[in-house]
């Protein structure tokens, strides 16, 4: 058994170049980081142009994409929150690009300004090394078997786990949602940050299950060997589309849209699918359960991020985190 790994937490700056390099492409991506190394060492390799790469949380490359608007750095964006790409596009900040590769990507994974590089899923992470049962679905960890030994990553720093408690509200509704959360709670459930936080203590023994882990991490730690199981629940989860899109404000938009055709070519997504990503395209392979293979929870989106204040501070009444 291989021994189990933390999940590093900082930013990492992959490219050495000035990202303000007049040559070379530059892509701000959220993780997993090794899967933008190699997509940018790759298409250099198939073109010839250079990628300087930020790599970081969806959190921070919108925040460094903010703090940039007056002096625009990067060209494309790839976000693990499919909402970043929707409100990017209702800014006017995107450039019109649809790719040729994605003729096979289904039309709930593409528009006319954003494409999905791949998806992930929310799911259970569960250590087999602990002493309690594994469980089957999400209500399973109110059982006091589970009593101290909950994880789960906070929804105001995860867009994936804000995704997850608007899927449970549109599939429960709101008096059964809170009234999950609020035994979760009083089951010793902590929320101690973004997803990283909520696994490694899962990762490294200290608690025993997620509720509610971003799958492709923790499926690919599990193809490596380690003592943990990912299981989707029966009664229903959501799905992170990764958006990827060109900035209007490209210095290079030639490039960036050879990128995304990149990316979205047999190469490009067989990569994504060594991440254990399932790839956006439906006639690329996949090393993990795929979409017709889960039960999915139809979330709508727009409404749920309307109330995305309310439904936040809910969380924190119920859960005092």
């Amino acid at each position: 058994m291989f021994p189990l790994k933390p999940l590093a937490l900082g930013v990492c700056l992959i490219a050495i170049p000035s990202l303000a390099s007049a040559s070379a492409l530059t892509v701000y991506s959220a993780g997993p980081g090794a899967l933008i190394e190699d997509l940018a060492a790759d298409f250099t390799r198939e073109t010839g142009i250079q990628v300087n790469v930020f790599q970081s949380t969806t959190g921070q490359v919108m925040a460094r994409l903010e703090s940039e608007q007056s002096n625009p750095l990067a060209d494309v964006v790839i976000s693990a929150s499919w909402d970043s790409a929707k409100s990017l596009h209702e800014q006017n900040l995107l450039h019109p690009y649809l790719s040729p590769n994605a003729e096979t990507v289904p039309d709930f994974l593409k528009s006319e300004h954003y494409v999905a590089q791949g998806v992930s899923a929310l799911a259970l992470v569960w250590n087999r090394d602990s002493d309690i049962p594994q469980p089957g679905d999400w209500s399973d960890l109110t059982d006091a078997a589970y009593r101290d030994q909950v994880t789960m990553p906070d929804p105001a720093q995860s867009g994936a786990a804000f995704e997850l408690i608007t899927g449970l509200l549109t599939a429960m509704g709101d008096e059964a949602t809170w009234s999950l959360v609020e035994e979760l709670s009083d089951n010793g459930m902590i929320v101690p940050g973004p997803n990283a936080r909520a696994l490694n203590p899962v990762l490294q023994g200290a608690k025993s299950v997620v509720f509610g882990a971003v799958d492709y991490i923790s499926l690919g730690q599990q193809a490596d060997g380690e003592a943990i199981e990912v299981i989707f629940p029966t009664s229903g989860t959501v799905i992170a589309p990764r958006p990827m899109m060109i900035l209007a404000s490209s210095r290079m938009p030639n490039e960036a849209e050879r990128f995304i055709d990149f990316v979205l070519s047999e190469q490009g997504q067989a990569r994504v699918a060594e991440s254990y990503l399932m790839p956006a395209r439906s006639d690329i392979e996949a090393l993990r359960p795929t979409l017709e293979e889960l039960t999915l929870i139809d979330v709508d989106s727009e409404a749920m991020n309307a109330q995305r204040d309310v439904i936040l501070q809910r969380f924190r009444e119920v859960t005092g985190s």
